[in-house]
């Protein structure tokens, strides 16, 4: 449910310095773009590891997220 997204969302602020908040932000941002979750952070956690450049990490962003055939 959107509302519930959103809502998650904004209680997920109160813990942006913190690991579970961050995580939990970007799970429910991929939800909210029509990505699985799980897909989304591997993907994404293997493009850093592999030295995805800083300054194009708008590409890593759930909405531009591409998953592989």
């Amino acid at each position: 449910n959107l509302v519930q997204s959103i809502a998650l969302n904004r209680k997920n602020a109160f813990f942006a310095g913190s690991d579970e908040g961050g995580i939990a932000f970007l799970i429910e941002t991929a939800k909210i773009n029509g990505v699985e979750p799980f897909a989304y952070l591997k993907s994404t956690l293997e493009a850093i590891a592999a030295g995805h450049p800083q300054q194009r990490i708008d590409e890593l962003l759930p909405w531009n997220f591409q998953p592989s055939s």
